[in-house]
């Protein structure tokens, strides 16, 4: 069995003359990315390895993770920028399978459509800092597409 998790990035700001790519997070996603963390860690959800977006508001909302987590294990992954299904399907295809339970961090609309793909829960919309949990059950994430993936939760960071 392996444990997915998706989360999009915290709230991030936009200032004057920035890159999309160097939006960094805003005051709220400070407040919101560590909160959520606390609440998962909480929960006795165990993350093993982060891989996140190389985008400024990614992965410092992953950096934050990594942190409440006591784990610095942190892989960048282009893909992760404006991904599409087929990006985060060759990611979870491409991780080591000692790696039992992955926290991807990316953005809309592409994670949202992404979760809504592995479930039957009508997810709709990840707001920002939203997490979603799958179990896959399978010994090899090569295997993912075809495995059984059983929905675990859809945390936002107005609910917790």
């Amino acid at each position: 069995m392996k444990t997915l998790f998706l989360v999009r990035h915290a709230k991030s700001d936009w200032p004057v003359n920035t890159a999309d790519f160097d939006r960094p997070l805003s005051e709220r996603g400070h407040q919101d990315a560590p909160k959520m963390a606390e609440f998962l860690k909480s929960k006795n959800v165990e993350i093993d390895t982060f891989v996140s977006s190389p985008a400024k508001r990614a992965i410092t909302t992953c950096r934050y993770f990594a942190e409440i987590f006591e784990n610095d294990n942190i892989r960048k992954v282009e893909k992760l920028y404006n991904a599409s299904t087929v990006d985060f399907l060759e990611v979870i295809e491409n991780l080591s399978d000692e790696i039992e339970n992955v926290a991807l961090f990316s953005h809309n609309n592409g994670i949202t459509y992404f979760a809504n793909s592995l479930t039957n829960e009508n997810i709709m919309h990840m707001p920002t800092c939203a997490v979603v949990g799958f179990k896959i059950n399978t010994k090899t994430w090569q295997d993912f597409l075809k495995a059984e993936k059983e929905f675990l939760f859809f945390y936002t960071p107005k609910e917790i």
